[in-house]
């Protein structure tokens, strides 16, 4: 492939100055330069990434799509050659589909829900499964983990890496369903400009920039900034408004030693959304009880539904959010075949929340719907989360006779920590169910001192991860993990609580390439959950007592992966069966508690990623998930036990897919995603309650069209949403309360690079 190459080289003098003044610098990892010198001989991406050098095709043309190897240093073999199933969202699909979040991003892999929370409360931040298993607290930058009640924005990633199944000897504790990686952006030795600027409905504006300059010879700084001012299209009041900056240097670029300063600094200012009432829904049952007649049932059951744009809030409801974290990096190549690394962090997330819930309502004449009302309960949550992390590791290739050894091994030390300081928001009055006032002064709250927790968790673990090549067609992988945790806890109600030991987590797999482009592989994992390994939370009894032992996730998996097309377009298929056991549950006869519990999610997954011609790209993926909970058994103060035998939020399948096509100046592009019924009663025999019990399935299709303006500006206009199909995004666990997905929307962005 040959290039005709226009200039970027521009005098970016202040940036220089910039460099040589910072003090909390950012950036990604230098492994992820690969992807990104991809896609900058992409044709395919020139519309999403408009100061991309012309290209001239006289071969085949690498996907903007497809990654080739993984950012992370545990994973040392191509992914074609990785037995795993893994996922990797890279910028350029992010920017085609004008998404901002990485709620939004993980729509481009199947097998995620979001949860909303319990009754009256309302999750903050990221909060989602995978593969039936909760998969908050497995998300990691760059490797390491990262905590806190933050929307994550993407304006500072190069790519998402979705690693799906019990991951515990790559990443220790609590990675039941496996976990995502986000690769941040780090300097390159190349002068580049590139920014957006986004307007839409619903008063949506938003701008980012991302500058990386050569400052000399192997030392370059880049500089990544994002403001957000967001409404939400089909919510009034619902605002998000976002600003980041992430600075960072590196030096020894292209040298055997390499060092990297980079941070990012993410501020929010949000009005929380405690979601509408499900009356009125399909499938919504008004369940008679001490409180409610059945002539009151009988008229909530027929009821109307509210006004899908009614707040039931204040606009006083705030969300504040301050997100900090600084990493250094040090990498050195000892030969050819070692590469030694060092990186240390400091995070710390702080989120102060007022955010009102809904729960019961009261017909008060079944007869007039203007007298009804709907209960509201207030919550305000001020929370601290904190990270130091060091982590030491080795790559390595060497040979023992005839067997080559591709080896990553490494020790990490880690302390994190959550205070949460304890508020009494003051008692909110009953809302009008068909006609709420979101301008009423709802009361603030009052300082609960009793009430203020704290939890820390201190981490010491080694690790080794060895992929043997027997023969050129045949490799073994085998990974250990041992660490030991200690968790402390206090509050007022346990007192001071503590608990730790060690634990030890594995991998094993055989791969075997058929072919240049295609490979078989068997696979099998398992991960550790001890009490409070989650959320430093401990308690005197139930799954986080001290007494508890740790739950265990096993995970089974044989699956082929296949370059085709010129190694442009990568197909996947995998079966999979994870079991997680260890839950508590109560004995049939006795009701005696014991850790009998277990749940079983199985299915299959593929996955197409590439190219199919030089101009049409595509990443899709299917996934079916047949969720069981088994011997899962609860009871209560009466003596009456509850058995459990599914698995909430676990849709029967899920699909998803985008793809664009270039002709000419123009890209035109579009997706659609499917997400099956989702359980929220999965006990036997339920009695009848009032709300939803299911999530109901939904398809939602978008559609982006760009223009290459010239070779600095391309305009992209993005439509979400095109069949404006009125589906419920999420569901609380008590069935009273949902969030809907947006309705048709539409943003125009401007994306300007030189």
């Amino acid at each position: 492939m040959s290039r005709y190459i226009k200039s970027r080289k521009h005098a970016v003098a202040p940036l220089a100055a910039l460099a040589a003044s910072l003090t909390l610098p950012m950036a990604h990892a230098a492994e992820s330069t690969a992807p990104a010198a991809e896609a900058t001989t992409s044709t395919a991406s020139a519309s999403a990434a408009p100061h991309l050098p012309q290209v001239k095709i006289e071969g085949a043309a690498q996907s903007a799509y497809k990654a080739e190897k993984s950012a992370s240093s545990k994973l040392t073999q191509p992914l074609l050659e990785t037995p795993k199933t893994i996922s990797v969202i890279k910028k350029e699909v992010l920017r085609e589909q004008g998404a901002v979040s990485l709620v939004e991003a993980l729509q481009n892999t199947p097998g995620i829900t979001m949860q909303l929370g319990e009754n009256g409360n309302t999750s903050a931040g990221d909060t989602f499964q995978m593969r039936g298993f909760s998969a908050s607290t497995s998300t990691f930058v760059d490797g390491i983990r990262d905590l806190g009640a933050v929307t994550r924005d993407v304006f500072n990633l190069e790519q998402i890496e979705v690693v799906k199944g019990p991951a515990g000897a790559d990443t220790g504790r609590a990675a039941s369903a496996g976990y995502i990686n986000l690769i941040t952006k780090l300097p390159q030795l190349d002068d580049a400009i590139d920014g957006s600027i986004t307007v839409g409905d619903a008063s949506r504006k938003r701008a980012s920039v991302d500058v990386n300059q050569k400052v000399f010879d192997h030392g370059a700084v880049r500089l990544n900034a994002v403001w957000q001012d967001y409404g939400v299209p089909g919510r009034d009041e619902v605002k998000k408004k976002t600003y980041g900056v992430a600075p960072s240097i590196a030096f020894g670029l292209n040298t055997p030693t390499r060092f990297f300063l980079y941070s990012q600094h993410l501020r929010q200012n949000n009005r929380p959304d405690g979601g509408i009432p499900t009356i009125g829904w399909p499938g919504y049952t008004a369940a008679t009880s001490t409180t409610v007649t059945p002539a009151q049932a009988a008229a909530m059951q027929a009821a109307p539904k509210v006004d899908t744009k009614n707040f039931y809030g204040s606009v006083h409801d705030y969300e504040d959010v301050k997100a900090d974290m600084v990493t250094a990096k040090l990498e050195m190549d000892i030969g050819q075949q070692m590469t030694v690394r060092n990186v240390s962090r400091y995070g710390r997330t702080y989120m102060d929340r007022m955010v009102t819930g809904i729960n019961a309502i009261t017909a008060v004449n079944p007869a007039d719907l203007s007298t009804w009302t709907i209960a509201r309960s207030r919550q305000r949550v001020n929370q601290t989360n904190e990270i130091l992390a060091n982590q030491t590791s080795v790559n390595a290739t060497v040979s023992t006779g005839s067997l080559k050894h591709d080896l990553s091994t490494g020790i990490e030390l880690m302390y994190e920590s959550q205070d949460n300081r304890a508020y009494t928001a003051a008692a909110a009055p009953a809302a009008n169910l068909y006609n709420p006032n979101p301008n009423v002064d709802l009361g603030g709250s009052t300082r609960n001192v009793a009430g203020d927790t704290s939890g820390s968790t201190t981490t010491t673990a080694i690790y080794a991860l060895d992929t043997i090549s027997v023969t050129d067609a045949l490799k073994l992988t085998a990974g250990l993990r041992t660490e030991h945790y200690k968790v402390k806890y206090s509050s007022a109600t346990t007192g001071a609580l503590s608990t730790g030991k060690w634990i030890t987590s594995w991998n094993l797999a055989a791969l075997y390439k058929l072919s240049e482009n295609g490979t078989v592989y068997a696979a099998a994992a398992n991960s550790l959950t001890p009490p409070g390994g989650a959320n430093s939370t401990l308690s005197a009894s139930g799954q986080n007592s001290t007494a508890a032992d740790a739950q265990e996730t096993k995970n089974y998996e044989i699956g082929t992966k296949w370059d085709l097309l010129n190694k442009r377009l990568n197909l996947t298929a995998a079966l999979y069966r994870s079991e997680n056991d260890g839950q508590v549950s109560v004995d049939a006869v006795t009701n005696v508690a014991t850790q009998s519990g277990k749940t079983r999610v199985q299915g299959i997954e593929l996955a197409a990623v590439g190219q199919i011609t030089n101009f049409w790209q595509i990443t899709a993926g299917f996934q079916t998930m047949d969720a069981k909970a088994l011997e899962l058994r609860s009871v209560n103060n009466a003596g009456v036990q509850t058995t459990t035998d599914g698995v909430r939020w676990t849709p029967k399948w899920s699909a998803t897919l985008w793809n664009s096509y270039q002709w000419g100046d123009f890209t035109i592009g579009g997706g659609v995603r499917h997400t099956a019924d989702q359980k929220r009663i999965v006990t036997v025999n339920a009695a009848p309650s009032t709300g939803l019990g299911t999530l109901p399935s939904f398809t939602v299709v978008d559609v982006m069209g760009a223009y290459r303006v010239n070779k600095n500006v391309t305009l992209q206009l993005n439509v979400t949403n095109l069949l404006d199909k009125q589906y419920m995004s999420s569901l609380n666990n008590g069935g009273s309360r949902l969030v809907l997905g947006a309705p048709r929307a539409a943003t125009l962005m401007a994306n300007i690079g030189f």
